[in-house]
């Protein structure tokens, strides 16, 4: 039999059975039973985000017109493949793609925001803040967890640990030593949730008192709103506490983003450099299957650890992000304009 074929923007085609035919240009390959009519083979579409449609287009091809549906990913029956082949082609969220899970700093939020402007904040303030909470219950959960975290750092040898006395040795003493630790543990920008809880407390008092406005992308509010309204679910996951998360987005220059965010995650779920992590936070969606969640981070190996667990992965690459490795293999985005 006789194969014809359509041109559309595609770049490579195989067909699977016992006559095929693989051509390198932008083809769609269409099996031909008779000389006066050529009928389409099923076929797999592979856009280039990664997700996969079967198609039956209406297309006229000499005067036969081809009938066309998209199916889901779930849908497909795998009788060829078709590879996207632009370049330039954007990363859509497709029919499969039910959530998008967002780091904030080098993501959403330059890392300059948090390294030059919250950590810094955090840090001047601590003592004060402790000194005017320590009798609160929220402030003693905080210095609970940071007395736990400093007794495993000095059994594991942490640079810059400091052993914390008991409360009998009275207020100022416990402040002293929980200040330098924490002091340490900012400089040393650790991922730990005794740390991150404590700087999320501070941080409510900056925003509150418009010390603190939040920095996003300029692309963000507008990517948010647009996913929002299209019906895609959008998390935050970040080492950050879930408070700091929802005090940055709730305070940022273009007003509060929260109403287009439906949850956030912190290191209370994971490690972000740990599968096991991404894992559980696609079992909390209510997702089908870990593909149906997008993760954009600017860290290689929690995208690394994210493509383990299965979800879908985009690697952000804004202005003053770390280098990621050459050939790392995930694609890459540098604004949200192009999802």
């Amino acid at each position: 039999m006789a194969t014809c074929v359509h041109p559309l923007l595609v770049s490579r085609v195989t067909l699977v059975g016992k006559s095929s035919y693989t051509g390198t240009r932008s083809y769609i390959a269409l099996k031909n039973p008779r000389a006066a009519a050529c009928k389409p083979r099923q076929f797999t579409f592979v856009h280039s985000s990664g997700i996969l449609v079967q198609k039956e287009r209406m297309l006229p091809l000499n005067g036969v017109l081809i009938r066309s549906k998209i199916l889901s990913r779930e849908d497909r029956r795998l009788t060829g493949s078709v590879r996207a082949g632009l370049s330039n082609a954007k990363h859509e969220p497709g029919p499969s793609r039910r959530c998008i899970v967002l780091d904030i700093e080098g993501t959403t939020t330059p890392i300059a925001f948090v390294t030059d402007v919250l950590f810094p904040y955090a840090r001047d303030n601590v003592r004060k803040h402790l000194m005017s909470t320590y009798d609160s219950e929220e402030t003693k959960s905080d210095i609970n967890l940071l007395r736990a975290q400093v007794e495993d750092d000095l059994r594991e040898g942490i640079l810059g640990s400091v052993p914390v006395p008991s409360d009998d040795a009275g207020k100022e003493e416990v402040i002293d030593s929980l200040v330098a630790n924490v002091e340490a543990m900012i400089k040393a920008d650790r991922k730990i949730t005794s740390l991150k809880e404590l700087q999320g407390h501070i941080w409510r008092k900056g925003f509150e008192n418009k010390e603190l406005i939040a920095v996003v992308y300029e692309d963000v509010p507008e990517a948010l709103q647009k996913w929002h309204a299209n019906g895609i679910k959008v998390y935050i996951y970040s080492s950050g506490s879930r408070e700091a998360q929802r005090l940055i987005f709730g305070n940022t220059s273009y007003g509060d983003l929260r109403k287009y965010l439906c949850g956030f995650f912190d290191t209370t779920i994971g490690n972000k450099r740990e599968s096991q992590s991404y894992y559980e936070i696609s079992q909390s969606l209510g997702v089908n299957k870990p593909s149906e969640v997008l993760f954009v981070t600017d860290v290689y190996q929690e995208a690394v650890a994210a493509k383990a667990a299965g979800l879908e992965v985009l690697i952000s690459l804004r202005p003053g992000n770390a280098p990621v490795p050459d050939n790392h293999g995930f694609a890459t985005i540098k604004s949200f304009a192009e999802l």
